[in-house]
């Protein structure tokens, strides 16, 4: 009952538009479950759980799915089951991946998931690895490079440019195979791993493309490696999608986890007991595949294979559709604020504080949505709040420069101009400048007709001749109160431009 009041509730503020979907991902280490929400072009995740199974611990001695990890997947499995049927979810894919497909008893461990009540499907190593860049894609529309998938059966290798995918493969490389190539030392894993590389068809390094462009890392061990790399530069954002490392970064990076303990690794906040584990032998690939495919950079992904089961069911339309945008106009329709109403407002400021240098029009959208979302919060805690939401919501589609700039807009919105000291650490104070007069030209916007439409109608703001000018219609005079007039000088001194109020008979467009 309560599960469907909240999503009748999110249907309406989606205008009809809402639903969730549940994805079930058997992997060979864990078993998750994620319910998503919202758009499915930027999906909001309303639920994640997994258990830990291991199903693929034994796979390289026996060949088999151990008794006990299946015993375990099985009992979550029927959590999970009862779970999607308590909260009346019926839109439910299921997926199996290395561990299943490549066991000697993985059919009757799928008879187990039938009488459940699921319908698993075992998913090749090319499926895997398209699915795997598909979420890249999602993520990423312009990417360019390759996507390596670490699971913990096998890694996944494809090459995505254009939206598009080629030569996509799957080596058994996942981080429960990683031990065999241990010999007695780094360097001999090391060689191990750069000779099953190559024998799985990639050496971009004997025969360099001219643009080797980017190396998407996806996987939760991947991203454990981004949280320790985060934390030992002191980044200011929390979460590890979208962080990014240049080649020599990321050999630095590779190098001191390859040399790291387990033990010591356990100690470190937000790497679990399992991905420190794992973090070692996981840096020794790197290392191999950093020689091999020889990226100009590398970007850690939180979209994968789950994220690209749901892009690969987006109409074309729909996946054309910026995900920045398609993500904050869900996020701020649910607090109140239309995307229709946020575009008009954009549209009003646009002559006097266009994105110029820094930023872009889709940023100054967003912006625009977030800070008219964020008036829905009290008072005395509005700032922090939007500026976390800025900051450290997982927003797709943007990097940290975009992140301060949202924030800085959000903030000169309620005319705030101190910043903390993570919004400048991730922009140039020129950056920063161009989204504040983003957000003043905003507050100006909105506190003339109090966000009504109407005022958007009877009035124009304009740069001319070297002023800033509020035109109203004659009928909306008084509009021009003390607090607009405070609004325009504050605008215009940031714009180092004067200013005048011009009443006419009649807007003009």
């Amino acid at each position: 009952m309560i599960w469907g009041k909240r999503r009748a509730d999110r249907n309406g503020a989606l205008g009809g538009a809402g639903g969730e979907r549940a994805i079930i991902d058997i992997g060979s280490n864990t078993v998750r479950l994620v319910v998503y929400g919202g758009t499915m072009r930027a999906p909001t995740v309303l639920l994640n759980e997994k258990v830990t199974a291991k199903l693929g611990r034994e796979i390289a001695v026996t060949g088999r799915l151990a008794d006990e990890a299946m015993a375990l997947a099985l009992r979550g499995l029927r959590r999970f089951a009862l779970l999607l049927a308590d909260m009346g979810i019926k839109d439910i894919e299921t997926v199996a991946t290395a561990a299943v497909r490549d066991a000697a008893n993985g059919p009757e461990f799928v008879a187990e998931l039938r009488a459940i009540g699921l319908k698993p499907r075992v998913i090749s190593g090319e499926e895997e690895a398209l699915l795997s860049a598909h979420g890249v894609i999602g993520a990423f529309p312009d990417a360019h490079g390759i996507v390596a998938d670490l699971g913990g059966g096998s890694l996944e290798l494809v090459r995505v440019a254009q939206g598009t995918c080629a030569d996509a493969s799957s080596l058994p490389l996942g981080t429960l195979r990683l031990p065999e190539h241990r010999g007695k030392n780094r360097t001999d894993m090391k060689k191990s791993l750069d000779k099953a590389i190559r024998k799985g068809g990639w050496d971009l390094a004997a025969n360099p493309p001219a643009d080797n462009g980017t190396l998407y890392l996806v996987g939760g061990t991947w991203r454990a490696m981004a949280v320790y790399a985060m934390a030992a530069r002191g980044w200011p954002l929390s979460d590890p999608h979208g962080f990014e490392l240049d080649a020599a970064g990321a050999q630095e990076l590779a190098l001191a986890l390859s040399a790291s303990e387990t033990d010591a690794l356990r100690t470190r906040e937000r790497i679990s007991t399992m991905r420190a584990e794992k973090l070692p032998d996981a840096a020794v690939l790197l290392q191999a595949l950093l020689a091999r495919l020889a990226p100009e950079r590398v970007v850690f992904s939180s979209w994968g294979l789950r994220e690209g089961l749901l892009y690969d069911r987006l109409p074309e339309h729909t996946r054309t559709q910026d995900p920045l945008l398609a993500g904050v106009a869900v996020f701020a329709s649910q607090r109140g604020t239309q995307p229709t109403l946020a575009a008009r407002m954009a549209a009003w400021t646009l002559d006097a504080a266009p994105a110029r240098d820094h930023g872009s029009e889709r940023l100054r959208l967003a912006a625009t949505m977030l800070a008219l979302a964020s008036m829905q919060i009290e008072p005395n805690i509005r700032l922090p709040q939007a500026i976390n939401w800025a900051l450290h919501k997982r927003w797709i589609g943007l990097d940290g420069k975009g992140r301060a700039m949202l924030a800085a807009a959000v903030a000169a919105n309620g005319n705030q101009l101190a910043f903390p000291a993570e919004v400048r650490a991730l922009a140039s104070e020129e950056a920063l400048e161009e989204a504040v007069r983003w957000g003043l030209a905003l507050w100006l916007a909105r506190r003339l007709g109090a966000q009504s439409a109407r005022s958007l109608e009877v009035s124009r703001l304009k740069v001319e001749e070297g002023a800033l000018v509020l035109e109203l219609a004659a009928s909306h005079a008084a509009l021009f109160g003390q607090p607009t007039e405070k609004d325009m000088k504050l605008l215009a001194g940031r714009l180092g431009l004067g200013w005048r109020v011009d009443i006419v008979e009649q807007i003009v467009l």
